[in-house]
C-alpha cells in the first residue's frame, strides 16, 4: 500500500511551551485516521502543518507521494465573503476552473482549433458534469441556492460551503479539524456516510465518539509529546490504550524497584564508579529516567454543587414568539419537573436558540406565560460562548464570577483551587485568554458557568472544542445532576447517554416531544421516510397484471424492474453512439461557432445521461 503522506522530526514550540517535538507519522492509501488529544496538546497545530498551512520548527519535514493533492478544513473556514455559494466551490479546483474558462474563451473567440483542444480537455476533466455535481452535493448539504453571498451566510452554513468543496473535488487526502461542529445532526449523517465511502485517505481531529467509531479505522493517540498508533476504530483505542497504560506503568514501577539497588551500588562504590562501570553507570540515570516515568490521565473533576430547587421550576402555557413574520414557538405549553434531562434537536434556524432565550427571561416579548420558580438559579452555556477579555488573565476572569465555589458536600473552596480541577493549574492562573486554545476558553467558560451552582443547566452545543476526556467527565457529572437539564447537541453520542426525552423543532414554532433516545428517533424518522418513498413509488406505478409467465421472466427483479432493465440497455447503447457521433464532429474542424456551442453542450448532457444510466444499470443487475 503506497504511502500518501510522510512526515519525520516534526516539533512545534510557543516561546516556553513545547506542544510537541520530534514526531513521525505516515498516512497510506485507504487509511482513515482520527487524532485523539487533550485540549492545548496542539492537535490542530500538527494538522495544520501536514496539511501544508504551517511549518515545523528546526528539520521538520513532511514529504507528499509526487501529484497528491490535499483537502483541509479549519475549524472556522475562511472564504471570500465578495463570491457566491457557487462561485466558491468552484474556486477549490484550479484545474477545472481554467478547463471551463479555456472551452468559454474559445468559444467566444470562434477559433476552431482552440476549441478542439478545449473540448478535448473538457472530456479528460469530466467538466461537463461539473456543474450537476456541485448542485447535487449542494443540495445534499442543504445549500440549495447557489448564488447567495458568503457574506450572507451563518457560521454553520460557511461550514457546509466548506465541507462541499472537498466532497466535489475528492483531494487524496483529506485533513478536517472538528468537521462536525456547528453542523446539523442530518448534515453530520450526510458527511458520515461520504467519508466511509470515499476512496481518499483521511485524517481528522473530531470529539464527535459515534462519528468517530464509523468512520476510521486508525487512531493516533498524542500523548505526552509521543504518538501511539491504533488499528482498529473508536472503541478498540479505548480497550488497547487501557492495556498500553497498565503496561507502561508496570514496567515503570519494575523499573523503580530496580532503581533502589543501584542507587544503593552508586552510593556504596565511588572507587568502581570512577574506573571499570561507566557502563553500569549510564545503565543508572538510563533507568532512572524510565523509573521517573508514569502515564497519569489528567482530566477534569467535576465536584460543583446544585443550590437548592423548589416544586415549580419552569412552567410555559401557550409560548408563543415571532421574528418579524417568522414563528419560532408556537401555542407551547409544557412544565419542566425536578431531574428530567431534556435534548433539543432541530436544524439551524428553527428557533432552539430563540427558546433557550425565552426560558431565560433574555427575550421578554411573547405572548403565552412562563412562569418561574422563587428557588430557580439558571446556568446558561451559550453556543457562542463568553466574551472573554483577551487580554484578562485566567484568575482575573473567574474572579469576576465569584471568589469561592461551593463543592457537592457543601464545602467551599477559593476558585484557585476550583480552576486546578479543571486542569489550570496554578501556573496558569495568569496567562492571558488570547493564549490559550479553543478548547481551553470553552473549558474556562464551563467553570464561570457551573461556579455559580445552578440547579437548571442550559447547554447549548457544549461539546464543540472539548476534547474527548473532558466529555466523559462531563457527561458523568450530568448524569448526577441532580437539578434539571437542557441539552443542545449535535454529538449524538452526548444526547444519546444523558437525555431522557427529545424537543424536535420542526420549523414554523412546532415543538414536538418523542419519549426516548436520539438514536431511537432517527430510527424511526428514516424508516417513517422509507415508507412513505415506498408508497410514493408505489402510487406511480402502473398496475401491473402479473401471470405466471411473467414471474418466470423477472427471476429476482420484478416485472416493472426487469422491463426498466432492457430499456436501459437500449438506452445506453443509443447514448454511447450520439456520443461517438458528438466526438467526432467535434474534433472535425468544419463546424460553426453556433454548432460548436450546440454540440458541446449536448455532449454534456449525454454524457450526464450515460453516467446516470449506468448507475440504475448498476443497481439493477443482480
Amino acid at each position: 500500500m503506497a504511502s500518501i503522506l510522510q512526515a519525520a522530526g516534526l516539533s512545534k514550540s510557543y516561546g516556553v511551551r513545547t506542544l510537541f517535538e520530534n514526531l513521525y507519522m505516515n498516512i497510506n492509501e485507504g487509511d482513515k485516521i482520527a487524532l485523539i488529544a487533550p485540549n492545548g496538546s496542539g492537535k490542530s497545530t500538527l494538522l495544520r502543518i501536514l496539511a501544508g498551512k504551517d511549518s515545523s520548527d528546526g528539520d521538520g519535514s513532511v514529504k507528499l507521494m509526487q501529484g497528491a493533492k490535499v483537502a483541509w478544513l479549519e475549524q472556522d473556514p475562511e472564504l471570500d465573503p465578495d463570491k457566491t455559494i457557487f462561485q466558491e466551490v468552484f474556486r477549490a479546483s484550479e484545474i477545472l476552473s481554467s478547463v471551463i474558462v479555456e472551452y468559454e474563451a474559445a468559444i467566444a473567440a470562434n477559433d476552431h482549433k482552440r476549441v478542439e483542444n478545449a473540448v478535448h480537455d473538457m472530456d479528460i476533466h469530466n467538466a461537463w458534469q461539473y456543474e450537476q455535481k456541485v448542485n447535487q452535493v449542494l443540495s445534499r448539504l442543504n445549500l440549495p441556492n447557489s448564488q447567495r453571498q458568503i457574506s450572507t451566510l451563518s457560521g454553520g452554513e460557511r461550514k457546509r460551503v466548506a465541507l462541499a468543496s472537498i466532497m466535489i473535488n475528492e483531494a487524496d487526502l483529506i485533513v478536517l479539524d472538528e468537521p462536525t461542529n456547528h453542523l446539523d445532526l442530518e448534515i453530520i449523517e450526510q458527511l458520515e456516510e461520504y467519508l466511509k465511502r470515499t476512496a481518499s485517505s483521511l485524517l481528522m481531529v473530531t470529539h464527535d465518539r459515534y462519528f468517530l467509531d464509523r468512520v476510521c479505522n486508525h487512531i493516533l493517540e498524542l500523548d505526552n509529546g509521543v504518538l501511539y498508533t491504533y488499528k482498529g476504530n473508536y472503541s478498540y483505542f479505548l480497550e488497547k490504550r487501557d492495556e498500553r497504560v497498565d503496561i507502561f506503568n508496570t514496567e515503570t514501577e519494575r523499573a523503580r524497584n530496580l532503581l533502589r539497588t543501584e542507587l544503593d551500588w552508586m552510593r556504596r562504590m565511588p572507587q568502581a564508579r570512577a574506573t571499570k562501570a561507566k557502563y553500569r553507570i549510564n545503565a543508572f540515570y538510563e533507568l532512572k529516567e524510565r523509573a521517573d516515568k508514569r502515564v497519569v490521565q489528567k482530566q477534569m473533576k467535576i465536584d460543583v454543587g446544585a443550590s437548592r430547587l423548589g416544586t415549580k421550576i419552569i412552567n410555559c402555557k401557550n409560548l408563543t414568539h415571532y421574528w418579524d413574520d417568522y414563528c419560532t414557538v408556537k401555542e407551547f405549553t409544557y412544565n419542566f419537573a425536578k431531574g428530567e434531562k431534556v435534548g433539543i434537536v432541530g436544524a439551524n434556524g428553527a428557533g432552539k436558540s430563540t427558546f433557550l432565550k425565552l426560558l431565560t427571561g433574555e427575550i421578554e416579548k411573547y405572548t403565552g406565560e412562563i412562569d418561574r420558580g422563587e428557588t430557580l438559579v439558571i446556568g446558561h452555556y451559550r453556543q457562542d460562548g463568553l466574551s472573554f477579555d483577551p487580554e484578562e488573565t485566567v484568575i482575573d476572569a473567574v474572579r469576576r464570577v465569584a471568589e469561592v465555589v461551593t463543592l457537592a458536600d457543601g464545602s467551599t473552596i477559593p476558585v484557585t483551587q476550583f480552576l486546578s480541577r479543571f486542569l489550570f493549574p496554578h501556573s496558569s492562573h495568569n496567562t492571558k485568554i488570547e493564549k490559550l486554545s479553543g478548547g481551553e476558553r470553552r473549558r474556562l467558560y464551563l467553570v464561570t458557568v457551573l461556579m455559580k451552582s445552578p440547579n437548571f443547566l442550559i447547554l447549548d452545543e457544549p461539546t464543540n472544542d472539548l476534547d474527548i476526556v473532558s466529555l466523559n467527565v462531563l457527561e458523568e457529572y450530568l448524569l448526577a445532576f441532580p437539578g434539571s437539564l437542557i441539552i443542545v447537541s449535535h454529538d449524538r453520542y452526548f444526547l444519546d447517554k444523558l437525555a431522557d426525552h427529545i424537543f424536535v423543532f420542526e420549523g414554523d414554532g412546532l415543538i414536538k416531544d418523542y419519549v426516548g433516545k436520539y438514536s431511537e428517533y432517527r430510527e424511526m424518522v428514516k424508516e417513517l421516510e422509507a415508507a412513505k418513498e415506498r408508497e410514493l413509488i408505489k402510487t406511480k406505478e402502473p398496475a401491473i397484471i402479473k401471470n405466471n409467465d411473467e414471474k418466470k421472466t423477472a427471476g429476482k427483479l420484478s416485472w416493472k424492474e426487469q422491463r426498466e432493465l432492457e430499456e436501459i440497455d437500449e438506452k445506453l447503447d443509443a447514448l454511447e453512439k450520439e456520443k461517438s457521433s458528438l466526438e467526432a464532429a467535434l474534433s472535425s474542424g468544419s463546424l460553426s461557432p453556433e454548432e460548436l456551442t450546440k454540440y458541446s453542450l449536448r455532449i454534456g448532457e449525454v454524457i450526464s445521461n450515460i453516467d446516470r444510466l449506468s448507475d440504475r444499470w448498476l443497481e439493477l443487475t443482480p
